[in-house]
């Protein structure tokens, strides 16, 4: 479970540098049309508070800015708020990428060091109904979670008239 874990995880890492390195500063919130509210800083800084919070399902300590876990922290559909589209509000793309990957880097250190079994334990959140094991949760916030995210990403680069970023891997 660990290497199909890591390897994925890795893998979207990576994939998200893709999404954005050709995509200037300045456009990271800009949103193309309708549709497009989760622009590539929110929606990557919401995988970073994304990265946070399961450093802290994996035991860890959460550790994430104040201000980024308000800027970032939406709970999905429902949730009356929409990222700002105000681009002084946000971070630079720089420092986005990189707590990405610092994040990133936790949480795969702390699922290295993981016993094993402990994917099997039960744990309650959101969708317990439909994954009730810590393992469940973990493969959802690593895997699932930031696939369905950077999917939104490469959206938003068809939107911008842009060239595959998965074609560059």
């Amino acid at each position: 479970m660990k290497t199909i874990l890591l390897n994925a995880y890795a893998f979207n890492l990576r994939y998200a540098h893709a999404l954005i390195a050709d995509v200037e500063d300045n456009d990271m919130t800009h949103r193309p049309s309708a549709g497009f509210e989760n622009h590539p800083a929110f929606t990557l800084g919401h995988l970073i508070s994304g990265a946070a919070l399961t450093v802290k399902y994996l035991g860890g300590t959460y550790d994430l800015n104040p201000e980024w876990e308000a800027l970032f922290k939406r709970k999905g559909p429902g949730d009356p708020r929409l990222p700002e589209p105000d681009r002084t509000r946000y971070p630079s793309k720089a420092e986005i990428l990189q707590e990405l990957t610092r994040q990133h880097e936790r949480v795969e250190n702390l699922i290295r060091e993981l016993d094993e079994t402990k994917f099997a334990e039960p744990t309650t959140w959101r969708f317990n109904s439909y994954m009730p094991t810590l393992g469940d949760l973990i493969y959802f916030m690593c895997v699932t979670h930031e696939s369905m995210h950077l999917g939104q990403l490469a959206a938003w680069r068809r939107a911008m008239r842009l060239p595959s970023a998965l074609a560059t891997l």
